[in-house]
């Protein structure tokens, strides 16, 4: 048996104030209930991470109506930090620069030779080229100097001033029946308008809709609301499982407020356009102001 430390001490307090079970938080948090009694019981080696240890814990925190930031920053000794495993990624940056290598070495290697199948196909075009040009010099009938009779070039002339007057009434008609160009509409813009440590504000502009869809290229904790503090969305995004992406429509809103728990696994889409952003931090807080067009 584990014996309760002081966080776990505290969030089973928390609950029995608000006169909550385990069965009844399990309902509330969607959490395993094993998972949180390990919690209760510091015993952290049960989840299957540790990540997962503190997205749980947060929601733990919320449900019975603790501050979940305060809450990590007084028990932030205890509580299990997420570590970032870099080794396979370099691994695989090595062996692609190899096998650019050996691609390149390839390349070298045929380059003579292509470039004088290059210059024997160049040249046997140019000799085929002379030669047909001597030979239709040679064979090429004179033409023969006659003028057509007086009567049919005067009869030639009027025709040509008759299409000339007409194909400048053509012109003018077709000025006339011109309608003007309607104006472009500007593309979408999504720039930064300012950035603080883990916290980045963008702004929307030109754009007739605002839908926001995150996906989840591992596994992330997700919290979306808007500007007023109304959530639309808060839960677990993870890769390969039923709910993997998340898309809300916030067209009617002035502005997205999202709080991401692993920005590394976590990719962002604003009206089908992705959101580039630095991952430096492990959670981040994203805003995202609607500037709507004026009609």
């Amino acid at each position: 048996m584990f014996e309760l430390t002081e966080l776990g001490n505290r969030l089973k307090e928390a609950r029995q104030a608000k006169g909550l079970s385990l069965d009844d938080l399990q309902a509330a948090t969607k959490i395993q209930k094993r998972y949180l009694a390990g919690i209760e019981e510091g015993n952290y080696s049960s989840m299957p991470g540790d990540f997962y240890v503190r997205a749980f814990i947060k929601q733990y925190a919320e449900a019975v109506g603790l501050d979940p930031d305060e809450v990590f920053d007084t028990y932030e000794g205890e509580i299990p930090s997420p570590v970032r495993k870099d080794l396979p990624e370099q691994l695989s940056r090595v062996k692609s620069r190899k096998g650019l290598a050996e691609g390149n070495s390839r390349v070298f290697d045929l380059l003579p030779k292509i470039l004088i199948w290059v210059f024997i196909i160049g040249l046997m075009a140019g000799v085929y080229v002379i030669a047909q040009n001597f030979v239709g010099n040679n064979t090429a009938p004179k033409p023969e100097n006659k003028q057509p009779p007086a009567s049919i070039v005067e009869n030639e002339d009027k025709k040509n001033e008759n299409n000339t007057a007409g194909d400048k009434e053509d012109t003018e008609e077709d000025k006339e029946t011109e309608e003007p160009a309607e104006p472009e509409t500007p593309a979408q813009e999504l720039v930064v308008a300012e950035s603080t440590g883990g916290s980045t504000t963008y702004d929307l502009k030109n754009a007739d809709k605002f839908e926001l869809k995150v996906v989840s290229k591992g596994e992330t904790w997700v919290e979306i609301k808007n500007g007023s503090g109304k959530s639309f969305f808060r839960g677990m995004l993870v890769e390969g499982k039923e709910k993997a992406d998340h898309t809300v429509d916030l067209t009617n809103e002035s502005e997205a407020v999202m709080r991401v728990g692993k920005t590394s696994d976590t990719e962002i889409y604003v009206n089908g356009q992705k959101l580039e952003y630095e991952s430096k931090e492990i959670t981040q807080n994203i805003t995202i102001r609607y500037i709507k067009t004026e009609q």
